[in-house]
Formats: structure tokens, sequence, C-alpha cells
């Protein structure tokens, strides 16, 4: 510890042996262990990844945080990320092991009801949704910055356990970074922070698709080539009808009397 009460800088070779060995006591001592681990450089590659990071980019005035906590992310600090409703807790290996705590606001009642109203019959299946292919409109909705499913700043509070007394230290972006990297993979999570069912969203398109079928089960050839992706042939008209109103059948001929 030095004269400004921070302690020694600690080499990244020398962190992660540490993370590494943080982790492997937890799993002897049976404790549940779900590290951030980036295949490579680029901390989310699908929509709802993306969303996460680029919305806690433009609501945050924390630039050089949000940077170290970009490196700690990526170098393998978060050794362990676990996501309840409305929180998210960490363990993050710096110059010590660190315990970082997130909390955010369950989403408010009258928000989520209105992006439903605007997502109503907008979403195909549950797979459409945490896949993020959506339309441009539901995706504007979600997205939004007041009125969307991500969370404000002032709707976020952090705990760290390092003498960094800012809102914001690295520890706490690193975690903030690691659930838009968790999202990649589990993109329901987000609806889980916000305390909120993303399910209830299936609501409008079940209603929209129910009133569509309504009238009738029968699969068309047509719709039977979309679902497949091949070519079925229409059914060809049948036989036309002779004068007599029967269909035309061709008769035997009797052999000649000798």
């Amino acid at each position: 510890m030095n004269r400004w009460g921070w302690a020694p800088y600690v080499p990244l070779a020398e962190r992660r042996l540490k993370a590494d060995n943080a982790a492997s006591k937890m799993l002897k001592k049976g404790q549940k262990v779900l590290p951030v681990r980036l295949e490579g450089k680029k901390i989310s590659t699908t929509f709802w990844g993306k969303a996460w990071c680029r919305h806690l980019e433009s609501s945050s005035d924390r630039a050089n945080r949000l940077l170290r906590g970009r490196t700690y992310v990526r170098n393998g600090s978060v050794i362990h990320l676990d996501i309840d409703p409305s929180r998210a807790f960490a363990l993050v290996q710096g110059t010590a092991l660190y315990k970082v705590s997130v909390r955010i606001k369950g989403l408010n009642r009258e928000k989520w009801s209105e992006i439903r109203g605007h997502c109503s019959g907008e979403i195909g299946s549950v797979i459409e949704l945490l896949q993020g292919r959506l339309s441009s409109d539901v995706i504007r909705t979600m997205i939004d910055r007041d009125r969307g499913l991500f969370p404000a700043p002032k709707e976020m509070t952090f705990t760290c356990s390092c003498p960094d007394r800012a809102r914001m230290c690295k520890h706490v972006a690193a975690v903030l970074y690691g659930i838009g990297h968790r999202l990649d993979q589990r993109p329901e999570l987000l609806f889980k922070l916000r305390n909120v069912d993303h399910m209830e969203l299936m609501d409008g398109a079940r209603l929209k698709q129910g009133a569509a079928s309504g009238r009738s089960h029968i699969i068309k050839g047509r719709d039977l080539s979309e679902i497949f992706g091949i070519e079925i042939a229409e059914d060809r008209p049948a036989m036309a009808p002779s004068r007599s109103g029967k269909a035309a059948v061709k008769k035997k001929k009797r052999p000649k009397k000798r």
C-alpha cells in the first residue's frame, strides 16, 4: 500500500494466475463458479449483447473507467458472475479479489405495459426475440433510452470491496461488460435483470396468429413449401366430366364373331 492508500500495481500475468487460483479454491469448496471468458477481443457479438454495451457507453460519462473495465473483462479478470432478478453478483481479480454487486431497478409496470403494447403481434416466436430478429419498430422500442428495456444510470447502484470510492470503479465496469457478454449466451437474462417475463411479449403474437388461423387448420401446399423450404406441386385438376355427367370410361372392344 502506497502513501495514497492504493495497492501496488500487479502485472497482468500475475493477476491471471491469482484469478485461476481463486477459481480453483472456490471449486474445491464446492462453490459455483461462473467465469466470463471471451473467445476473442470482442466483448459481444449478438444483438442483445451489443445493445447492452452500446447503451452502457451512451449513458455514462465515465469513459476512462469503462475503458479499464473493458481491459479487465478481456483479460479474464471476472472470475465469477451470477445474475438474479434485479441483481448481479461478481468476483473480480485485481490487486486482490474484489466482490462486486450490481443492483438494477425492476422495469416500471407502466413502461413494460407500453413495450408490450408496441410489440403486440410483431414478434413471431421466442426464438426470434432472443436472437434479436426483430422489426426496426420493435428494436427502436426496446433500445429507446428513456422508455425502453435497458436501465438508466439512476436505476443502477453499485458496490465494490475495492478502496476506490468512485460510483463506478473499473471492477464494476468490468462486471457491466461481463453482463453484456453473458447476454450473448443467454439473452433472456436481460429480462430477468429488469424483473419482467419475456414470454409476456408472446401474448400478442399468439392472439394474432390464432385469429389468422381460426378459419381453418388445413395447411396448404404453399405453406408447406415455406415451412420445409422445398417446392411442392399443386394438386392437378380432376378429369373433366362427360356430357352425361359421369367421368369418361374407356370401353373394352368385344371380339368379332366369325
